[in-house]
């Protein structure tokens, strides 16, 4: 193969690799950020329960100082019974006193309502906390897990980077800046192989004139429907 030719090769191929490595990172932070996300929305439903319970216990207060205020409006009503004069009194304050008795069961049954409200949210409250406690270990190991991932990957990157640097100090520059024109617009896929008599960048056949260019491999070819330089690999690549 010719060795501008192979350059280029070798080059795209670096490029290549260069592209994949931020999107291998975000991948792994995504697998962070799931956890991430779960365990910021158990957190939401935590203080939402909160509230609510310190709703229920408002409306529970309410209705407790409502039941004194009924319980000593009942004793009046016991205590004005020695002070009936006529029959048209007694009912009216006998009426007053089934109105009174009736509120105060509906408040000692509203109460009980509120305190099984309370009850069941105290329970929802305990199964978030726990399972938040959970989300939160499980991100702990997988913080680990990922750091060392990305680590990792930066590792390869540098080197990948040193390698592609080490390549470009005897890198001809028409042909890079050949290189660097196509890639411009054809990304990653700047260079590509030749693969049943097709160009891998815009999978169009080419003729037997220019697959026999590409072949003999003597000079730089680019493929005549999309421009991108064309190579053949070897048998054991393709293979």
């Amino acid at each position: 193969m010719n060795k501008y030719l192979e350059d280029l090769v070798k080059l795209s191929k670096f490029d290549t690799k260069i592209s994949m490595f931020e999107p291998q990172i975000e991948n792994e932070k995504a697998k962070l950020a799931t956890f991430v996300e779960t365990a910021e929305a158990i957190k939401t439903s935590i203080n939402d329960t909160y509230a609510q319970i310190d709703d229920v216990k408002s409306k529970r207060t309410k209705n407790n100082i409502h039941l004194a205020e009924l319980k000593t409006k009942l004793d009046d009503i016991s205590r004005k019974h020695n002070e009936v004069q006529n029959e048209k009194e007694l009912k009216a304050l006998q009426l007053e006193e089934e109105i009174t008795k009736e509120q105060i069961s509906f408040a000692n049954e509203e109460i009980a309502r509120l305190d099984e409200i309370t009850e069941e949210k105290e329970s929802q409250l305990k199964e978030f906390q726990e399972k938040l406690a959970e989300e939160e270990d499980s991100i702990k190991e997988i913080q680990v897990s990922v750091d060392e991932k990305i680590e990792d990957i930066n590792k390869e990157r540098n080197s990948v980077y040193q390698e592609r640097s080490e390549l470009l100090e005897k890198f001809d520059n028409k042909i890079l800046t050949f290189y660097e024109k196509i890639k411009r617009w054809a990304k990653d896929t700047a260079v590509v192989p030749v693969k049943k008599q097709a160009c891998y960048g815009c999978f169009m056949k080419i003729n037997d004139k220019t697959y026999a260019e590409v072949i003999k491999s003597d000079e730089i070819i680019n493929c005549p429907h999309c421009g991108r330089i064309l190579y053949k690999e070897d048998e054991t690549v393709e293979a």
